[in-house]
């Protein structure tokens, strides 16, 4: 067992008959988080891969904004605290406003004050919606094992980049904005996906990441559809294969009868 999940015997009760089963359950735990030698909060969290989340989550908040601000992360041997040093000094906000979500999360960022993405032409067909949400619920491995948990992921618009589990959906979306900028990767084409429900303060840290695109197998909010209306993101929930709403800037999503057109025409014109 891994300490994302913890091991336990429980009774289980089917078609009539009881039997113990041991099996498990995924972990919630207190994580703080120092910058610069100060406790500024607690993270209720998943404790896997949280120097990514420590550094998403001061990324977001727009404490930090590059690699190179950071002087050193690292997770205390006990695991219930990230320190994190930056070459600059940072103040605590005075308070902290706590998010919609059963498993507490808190920001102190102001839904404008958030970076659009880049509009750089992405687009993608119904297909290939299907397929990226088909990848996304195949990347849930602990999911798969012991339920109970969220998953984003991070693609290309081909294939998936930084894959992120957690109880909290919101620390999903950290540990990816982590993932990106301590493994200082870079491209352009962001497509995001996630199992959790795309509230403003998702739909801020989608902002933030700079993805144009933003899928979720559940719904949006009213404020995150505004939102994304103005930031040009085009917002897609309860996304299956076959089937998905679009609630904000479908220009992107290509019909199978115009893409069948373009390829048409590009032959003709390369005969």
């Amino acid at each position: 067992m891994s300490q994302a999940q913890q091991p336990i015997r429980y009774q289980q009760h089917s078609s009539g008959q009881w039997q113990s089963v041991d099996g498990g359950v995924i972990v919630e735990a207190p994580v703080s988080l120092t910058v610069n030698g100060q406790v500024w909060l607690s993270f209720m969290c998943t404790p896997i891969d949280l120097e990514a989340l420590a550094v998403g989550f001061l990324f977001n908040e727009g404490v930090l904004q590059k690699r190179n601000e950071i002087v050193s992360v690292r997770v205390c041997p006990t695991g219930d605290n990230v320190d994190v040093w930056l070459s600059h000094s940072a103040e605590e906000p005075r308070s902290w406003r706590r998010t919609s979500g059963c498993t507490g999360g808190v920001t102190a960022a102001e839904p404008i004050a958030v970076v659009s993405p880049h509009h750089n032409g992405i687009t993608l067909t119904p297909d290939q919606i299907g397929r990226l949400m088909e990848q996304m619920m195949s990347s849930q491995g602990l999911y798969n094992q012991v339920g109970g948990v969220h998953t984003s992921v991070l693609s290309d618009g081909q294939c998936p980049r930084i894959v992120a589990e957690d109880i909290g959906r919101h620390n999903t979306l950290d540990k990816i904005a982590g993932r990106y900028l301590l493994d200082e990767l870079e491209f352009s084409h962001k497509v995001l996906m996630t199992t959790g429900r795309i509230s403003s303060e998702m739909l801020q840290k989608a902002m933030r990441i700079g993805a144009p695109v933003v899928l979720s197998r559940t719904s949006p909010s009213s404020l995150s559809v505004e939102m994304a209306r103005k930031a040009g993101i085009t917002l897609i929930g309860y996304a299956r294969r076959g089937q998905f709403n679009v609630y904000s800037h479908p220009e992107r999503i290509l019909s199978e009868a115009i893409t069948g057109k373009l390829g048409a025409t590009q032959r003709d014109i390369s005969q």
